[in-house]
């Protein structure tokens, strides 16, 4: 049967993908560095980082070479075997991290989907059976599988799919005394995103989390650090639980873990992993040798001096560039966040404005995010370099004078 002829434009995506997007107007078809070409061969400079997923940025050198060195080895197959590049990337998380055991999958939500089944599964072996509750929070995100959207503070996205999971609560973030109010002997974990990112990049502060370790010690509760977003040199340091000073129990990694190709992980200890046997939870595609190959030389990049304490310097520049322009505009009542992943808060006036200000962008050449209400999100290269980030900055002042 001789396939449909279509034209590739972005009017053919509603003829052809199931409508839960709405991508922008250009086609991007090329990517080096920070910036990005479409279709018609228009430049933009990328803020984005495909959601906080090129931390490299496009078509990093070295990626490409590992990537072309793996795919004349070996692609695939399955976790009937183990391979060389999953060890050795097992082998540098555990090394760097409070952890020991691995578990590779292949996106935020099957970290977390992973992370939710080993604290229920532990807790019902160790302690009893109804030792099953979660505690998440209000306004978090932690993936799109009906386990994790439910765990997720955000009734919008788990809404109208049918009954949800039992035994998961939420509380207010930042708010130790919600906390205490639920959490009981039958509570198997407390989640969290130490950034909370689709909710707006609200930080947590170092005295919640360290209350919240607390409070997981007192009622035998695994404490889970979701850093899908936030991991993997993020905000200026290999995994963000470092500039808290506190351990959790079971880490997610996703995104930047990749640099853009598909690859996720959670991280435990010896103690909690050693209740887990053959058959128990699994995965087709985790660990695959050609995303691990990718990801231990992303870590191999990133997991230096001069990539990590080049995240602040960077973050000091967007800052400068962002008050010169808000000198101008009056627009931001905040910028929040940690690192390169940046919230500008727009003032009330200006909320409903948002999507007005990211075309506006769009058309000027630089590529923003949103995030939560009223929230522009930036979470770009960790290597972005100086001149992309002050003549992006210049594209965005263009298109606020041109709005406002």
């Amino acid at each position: 049967m001789i396939s449909k002829k279509i034209l590739i434009t972005r009017d053919s995506f509603n003829q052809l993908i199931l409508p839960i997007y709405n991508p922008a107007d250009f086609i991007p078809i090329k990517g080096k560095g920070s910036r990005i070409w479409d279709q018609k061969g228009k430049e933009y400079i990328d803020f984005s980082g495909g959601i906080a997923v090129t931390s490299l940025g496009h078509a990093h050198p070295i990626l490409n070479k590992t990537l072309s060195q793996q795919s004349k080895k070996l692609w695939h197959i399955s976790n009937i075997f183990t391979n060389e590049p999953a060890l050795r990337l097992a082998n540098k998380l555990i090394s760097y991290s409070f952890a020991s055991r691995v578990f590779f999958a292949n996106s935020g939500a099957e970290a977390n989907e992973a992370a939710f089944k080993l604290a229920r599964y532990y807790s019902s072996k160790k302690y009893h059976i109804k030792k099953n509750k979660i505690i998440s929070f209000y306004n978090s995100f932690h993936g799109r599988t009906f386990f994790t959207v439910s765990v997720g503070g955000q009734s919008k996205y788990s809404d109208f799919f049918g009954p949800k999971p039992a035994g998961i609560m939420h509380a207010v973030f930042n708010d130790i005394n919600s906390v205490k109010k639920i959490i009981d002997e039958n509570t198997c974990a407390i989640v969290i995103e130490l950034i909370q990112g689709e909710g707006g990049i609200v930080p947590a502060t170092v005295s919640f989390i360290k209350e919240l370790r607390e409070l997981c010690n007192k009622y035998n509760a695994l404490l889970i650090f979701d850093e899908v977003q936030t991991g993997i040199g993020r905000t200026g340091k290999l995994f963000l639980y470092e500039h808290y000073k506190v351990k959790p129990d079971i880490l997610t990694l996703a995104k930047s873990l990749g640099g853009g190709f598909p690859i996720s992980a959670m991280l435990t200890t010896k103690k909690i992993a050693s209740i887990m046997n053959v058959g128990i939870h699994g995965t087709t595609y985790g660990g695959n040798p050609l995303a691990c190959a990718i990801s231990e030389k992303v870590i191999d990049i990133i997991n230096t001096k001069k990539v990590l304490s080049g995240v602040e310097k960077k973050l000091k520049i967007i800052i400068f560039e962002l008050n010169i322009i808000n000198k101008r505009f009056n627009l931001f009542k905040e910028i929040r966040g940690k690192g390169l992943l940046i919230g500008i808060v727009l003032k009330t006036q200006y909320i409903k404005k948002i999507s007005n200000i990211l075309n506006a962008s769009f058309l000027e050449g630089v590529i923003f995010l949103t995030a939560g209400n009223g929230v522009i999100r930036l979470a770009p290269s960790l290597i972005m370099r100086k001149i992309d980030i002050i003549e992006g900055m210049r594209r965005f002042y263009r298109a606020l004078e041109k709005i406002l």
